[in-house]
């Protein structure tokens, strides 16, 4: 199939790409494909949301009914020092980067099924249950498109009578907007070596739930952010969150960095103990979890963000790194990227042009205030990584709030997550408590509220290089790692009669990629299963 553009992604960053164009020029034709079963079935985002992206691209969006129903009405920040203590951080002393007047409480998934409706209303076609499988190349190495992934293939890798080929979505140019550690944009950034230049990048895995509590606890608008405990207790950093919806609803999650060294960790654990502290039990109690979910974020900021541009296509949103770590947002800078790559694109079909590298966009990213921004607030995550949660905000407090991020030095964080491990005999276990069920659950309990599927006769979509890895090499050195950073239950090591054997639990992988960027050797690869796999988040 022939289109002008493809799209691969239906989240923030390639629905506003796919609008903007549309309303440049509708002529355009313009393809989006989305691995999940419908749009949003795989977005998860805490999400405190600012609009500034959405006034541009549709500054009529309240008469359009956009799901922005939760106007932030104050802000609470916390510093956790224990399992009983806590600080109140004054307003005075928090960057600003993390005020969050004029900002929304939302539904990233909900947001993203209205913007799948706005660009389907302006000719868009959008095909959810397609997984984007491999990049298609020209002769002359550009970017020709994409092929999804063949249906109906068994677990031997032969034809089922539910057989039904991938097919090849032929463009003049091709945005990449996957997300996180997208499974084709890491392609891209390898073959062109569009990372050649910036900094590793860095991670960390976001854990999310959505609680029904009380009517009388329920304050609508309140956003909860808090920093140290319990991850300071593993030399984790990172920090947690709680944010009032409507109807009774609080969302509430913890994001740990994935860059920590001692393999005991476990994030899911930490978050199920995070929920046990007064500040958070205090809105949960009496409540009933109605939601769960996972998935990693990227957060190297300015330094790790890899060249955008390529013959014949773009990286656009969090599949280049786009996320503002400082303000812990990162939609509202996707969707403006995805909306700059929507000009340069539109003046190159204009122009006749296809399949070339799109060299202007770098020029009109970089006068963007997403940059801008992004530049700004450049030195907080290396700062928090260098001096932990404590320093490092000072840092970020004195160059953001004082400086405005015009202090005339870059920091650099040069060594990769998964190179941070040390053995786990050099490291302290942790005792983790165990669930009660009724502040703290189990991944496979979690894993089953997340609406995670997949067709079990199908091959394994989380690949070994080394098959032998596993047991000869993360286990004896690393007490095999799979076990505890995966945050529902896909790794387990399991010893019977035979002796020792490494599983994957494929049926439970929620997509959150954290394997892929973690394992030590870099041996775990997720490529995509069968479209329409993975979790059916409702309104994540």
């Amino acid at each position: 199939m022939e289109y002008d553009v493809v799209i691969v992604g239906a989240g923030p960053a390639g629905l506003a790409a796919a609008c903007r164009i549309r309303q440049l020029n509708e002529d355009i034709s313009v393809c989006v494909v989305e691995k999940g079963s419908e749009v949003g079935a795989h977005i998860l985002s805490g999400a405190v949301f600012e609009p500034t992206a959405l006034n541009e691209l549709f500054p009529d969006w309240k008469e359009r009914g956009a799901p922005l129903n939760t106007e932030v009405k104050g802000d609470d920040i916390y510093v956790l020092r224990g399992e009983e203590s806590s600080i109140k951080v004054p307003n005075m002393f928090v960057p600003s980067t993390m005020h969050n007047e004029g900002n929304y409480i939302i539904s990233l998934g909900n947001l993203c099924r209205w913007l799948a409706e706005q660009a389907e209303n302006l000719g868009v076609e959008i095909f959810p249950g397609f997984a984007a499988a491999e990049v298609l190349y020209n002769e002359d190495g550009s970017v020709k498109g994409i092929a999804t992934g063949d249906m109906g293939i068994g677990m031997n890798r032969e034809e089922k009578d539910s057989y039904m080929p991938g097919m090849e979505l032929h463009a003049k140019y091709t945005l990449f907007a996957e997300g996180c550690r997208g499974h084709l944009g890491k392609q891209l950034i390898e073959r062109f070596k569009l990372d050649e230049d910036a900094d590793p990048q860095h991670y960390g895995i976001g854990i999310k739930e959505i609680w029904k509590i009380p009517a009388e606890k329920h304050q609508q608008g309140l956003v909860v952010h808090t920093a140290g405990w319990p991850l300071d207790q593993s030399d984790t950093h990172g920090g947690g969150f709680l944010y009032h919806l409507e109807d009774n609803q609080v969302v509430v999650g913890l994001i740990a960095d994935l860059a920590y060294s001692n393999p005991h960790v476990s994030p899911f654990d930490e978050f199920q103990r995070y929920k046990h502290h007064p500040v958070i039990k205090q809105y949960l109690e009496g409540g009933q979890r109605v939601a769960y979910g996972a998935r990693a974020i990227v957060k190297g900021g300015l330094q790790s963000q890899p060249k955008m541009t390529f013959p014949g296509g773009l990286l656009i949103g969090d599949n280049a790194g786009t996320l503002n770590f400082a303000k812990i947002k990162g939609n509202h800078t996707a969707m403006k990227s995805g909306m700059v790559a929507a000009e340069s694109v539109a003046e190159a079909i204009a122009a006749d042009r296809s399949s070339e590298e799109l060299t202007d966009y770098t020029t009109k990213y970089r006068d963007s205030w997403a940059w801008k921004e992004l530049h700004m607030q450049r030195n907080f995550g290396p700062a928090q990584h260098k001096w932990g949660n404590i320093f490092g905000s000072a840092y970020a407090f004195v160059d953001i709030n004082l400086f405005k991020g015009k202090l005339p030095w870059t920091l650099r964080d040069t060594k990769a997550d998964h190179a941070q491990l040390k053995p786990a005999a050099d490291c302290a276990k942790i005792d983790y408590p165990k669930p009660d069920g009724v502040l703290s659950f189990d991944k496979l309990s979690s894993v089953f509220i997340s609406n995670t599927n997949h067709e079990e006769d199908q091959p394994c979509h989380l690949t070994l290089k080394d098959a032998e890895i596993p047991l000869s090499h993360n286990l004896p050195i690393y007490d095999e790692p799979a076990q505890r950073y995966c945050p529902a239950g896909v790794y387990e090591v399991i010893e019977d009669t035979n002796g020792k054997r490494f599983q994957i639990n494929a049926q439970n992988c929620v997509h959150c990629k954290t394997c892929d960027i973690k394992d030590p050797t870099q041996n775990i690869v997720w490529v995509t299963p069968e479209g329409g796999g993975g979790p059916n988040y409702p309104n994540m």
